[in-house]
């Protein structure tokens, strides 16, 4: 039982870091529904990067710099332009996939080097890891895994514990009173969604660096739409994101752990079952009452200081 849980970890990685990235762009004001054209973007800059290098370390930076860059342009488009974040953000997830069809081309069905799959093979946290159960779910993972759980926690520090994590949730809040109150607005939106969409590739990363080391197409398949959804299951609460991400992420496995039990359920109606909770996980959340609970009063408002 304890190695399926530590499944569930590794299948919930991706999607922690694409909804911690959708999350801090939210607390922006800005709603980009362009996750999975992000990640997809991510996974395919990486798994290039990483196979023609043989470095790790290029490969993420790789994935890194793809989400930040599909951001970029989705930031100048919605915060400069002004223009409507939910069609700019479908447009970029139409983008990304695309890109990702034309780039991986060339490397369809190749397999990463050695020497990048080695740095991202388990890492033994010496005293966590020998805890009964929960050290072989948690503390037997590799690096990313580590990482996710540093973003988690830093994220949590950063809103709630910080100045400029303040400002950045008064900027979402209430963007004429925190402009009015000398903060820079367009400044920290730019910064969040640039770093949002950097995490997104990240996380895009993983799936094409770790999960599943061979490129093929669609490698998302549709977790940058479960990650938007988990952003409102989490009521824009890092914490919660992480338990989220990690239940779906066992929604997702569900199949090969009933099949490996020899009980029989049809496949499809496996692979359905992170898409109907996601549906779930909306209608309910449309019925939240409670303040703390509620998105950002300026998501998804363009702002304009002289409209002041």
């Amino acid at each position: 039982m304890g190695g399926f849980f530590a499944a569930v970890i590794i299948a919930g990685t991706p999607l922690l870091f694409a909804t911690i990235g959708e999350l801090l762009t939210q607390k922006a004001g800005n709603m980009n529904l362009g996750v999975e054209g992000l990640m997809m973007m991510g996974a395919v800059c990486g798994f290039i990067a990483g196979f023609k290098t043989g470095n790790a370390g290029l490969a993420l930076l790789g994935a890194i710099a793809a989400g930040a860059v599909g951001s970029l342009i989705y930031a100048f488009l919605t915060i400069t332009l002004r223009a409507n974040q939910q069609v700019t953000g479908l447009t970029l997830t139409m983008f990304g996939v695309g890109f990702a069809k034309f780039a991986g081309t060339n490397v369809m069905g190749s397999v990463l080097p050695a020497s990048v799959k080695a740095f991202f093979t388990k890492i033994e946290i010496p005293l966590l890891s020998k805890i009964p159960y929960i050290g072989e779910i948690f503390f037997s993972q590799d690096v990313f895994v580590y990482f996710g759980y540093i973003i988690v926690l830093l994220a949590y520090l950063y809103l709630n514990k910080t100045k400029n994590g303040l400002n950045l949730r008064a900027v979402g809040e209430n963007a004429p009173a925190a402009d009015a109150s000398g903060i820079s607005v367009n400044l920290y939106k730019y910064i969040h969604v640039i770093i949002g969409g950097a995490l997104c590739g990240l996380g895009g990363a993983y799936l094409s660096l770790v999960t599943i080391p061979v490129w093929q197409e669609n490698v998302v398949a549709g977790r940058g739409w479960i990650a938007v959804a988990l952003v409102i299951f989490a009521s824009w609460k890092p914490g919660k994101a992480m338990v989220g991400a990690f239940v779906f992420g066992g929604l997702s496995i569900l199949g090969f752990r009933l099949q490996s039990m020899g009980i029989q359920v049809s496949q499809y109606l496996i692979d359905m079952l992170p898409y109907v909770a996601t549906v779930i996980i909306v209608i309910i959340s449309t019925r939240k009452n409670r303040k703390e609970d509620m998105p950002p009063g300026w998501l998804t408002l363009p702002y304009f200081r002289e409209d002041r």
